[in-house]
């Protein structure tokens, strides 16, 4: 499995987004937390690419631009801020782990019985079920979601997050917490990518640039490509939601469907021709 190492600092992405545009505001994280990190809300086996980040010692708030180690080997960093990502294949399906700090996120949980390849990507991470503390819903498709039983049985302390407008359709015997634009979860800024359904959410990492998009965007083999007409329920809202990961400026494209490993190259100017039409 190739590793890759990226230089960042931690930060919080605030994303209030209006009719135009996005406008981001970035606070510099102290630290992480158990529970939502909340800005304007209030709202109640694994085979992929691993990501390691450690921040400069000289200006820990600063921004550096990523540099990939050779494919193949693994670097030690000693970051109590750090982002690690796994991505976890299902198939055609895809989900995430995420670790900061000795804090793991899940986002997305395949369909049923995914929770032992959910548990090779926390192992990938030196993560376990002990320490997710979050689950995060991209949006409330079964494929996506049907694995959250599992999971929640593995990890009964998690909170498990969805977008509001999808929350009424995902079958959970835990509450939901409705998360959207303005709020953080482990440092990762929630933004609402709604089309593909209404309460569609992506997360988005200010440091690494790392986008987990949910069904929002599609793609495989180095290749990204819009939310698919076939099953998106407002194919032109989700459209319109590519100037949203736009405005982002994101460096990793990670999502729901795709042939591969998670999109690093040209990722940016990608979406942006995407939106452009």
């Amino acid at each position: 499995m190739a590793h890759r190492v990226q230089t960042i600092s931690r930060r919080i992405l605030i994303a209030d987004l209006g009719s135009v545009g996005v406008g981001l505001a970035i606070l510099a994280a102290c630290g992480s937390s158990d529970e939502l990190e909340s800005g304007d809300n209030d709202g109640s086996g694994t085979s992929g690419s691993t990501a390691t980040a450690t921040s400069p010692p000289d200006t820990p708030p600063a921004t550096t631009s990523a540099d990939a180690s050779a494919p193949g080997t693994t670097t030690e960093v000693d970051d109590p801020v750090g982002l690690l990502w796994e991505h976890v294949p299902f198939g055609s399906v895809s989900a995430f782990v995420l670790v900061r700090n000795g804090e793991a996120a899940v986002v997305d949980t395949g369909a049923a019985g995914g929770a032992a390849s959910i548990l090779d990507g926390l192992s990938t991470l030196g993560a376990s079920w002990s320490d997710v503390r979050h689950v995060v819903l991209t949006h409330k498709h079964d494929d996506h979601v049907g694995g959250l039983a599992g999971v929640i049985d593995e990890a009964p302390g998690a909170t498990v997050y969805a977008g509001e407008d999808d929350i009424e359709r995902i079958r959970s015997s835990v509450p939901l917490r409705a998360v959207g634009d303005g709020d953080a979860i482990m440092g990762l800024g929630v933004v609402n990518t709604p089309g593909h359904t209404p309460g569609s959410i992506s997360l988005f990492d200010t440091g690494t640039g790392l986008l987990v998009a949910g069904d929002a965007i599609t793609g495989g083999d180095g290749r990204i490509r819009g939310p698919d007409p076939r099953f998106s329920e407002d194919i032109a809202t989700a459209t319109a939601s590519l100037a949203t990961l736009v405005a982002l400026g994101p460096e990793v494209a990670a999502f729901g469907h795709q042939g591969g490993p998670p999109i690093m190259v040209d990722v940016a100017a990608q979406l942006a021709a995407l939106a452009a039409g």
